[in-house]
């Protein structure tokens, strides 16, 4: 089971994450979308596509693109279509 914390606040918990370039990427019925609003942000990776923001609001703290997601990704990375992945401030830990 992996788990996603941000201020003491899970944020997501799956069994079902997709691993890519060291990033788990999470489900999006595994995470609590109240924790996330829509960011202006995106970002292009050559063999993933294009990647839409979150921002993170835990705890009156905004973390801003601290999570993302390939809505529509090419098809060399078809696995995480609709999963969202954390940035350094989130804590993700595999529990053992």
């Amino acid at each position: 089971m992996w788990t996603a914390v941000l201020n003491g606040e899970v944020i997501a918990t799956s069994d079902n994450t997709q691993e890519v370039e060291g990033n788990q990427y999470f489900p999006m019925d595994s995470i609590k979308t109240e924790f996330l609003s829509e960011s202006s942000k995106t970002t292009v990776c050559p063999w993933k596509g294009t990647a839409n923001y979150f921002n993170l609001e835990i705890n009156g703290e905004t973390r801003p693109d601290s999570a993302w997601v390939y809505k529509t990704p090419k098809d060399a990375a078809s696995n995480i279509a609709g999963h969202v992945a954390f940035g350094r401030d989130v804590q993700v830990t595999k529990a053992s």
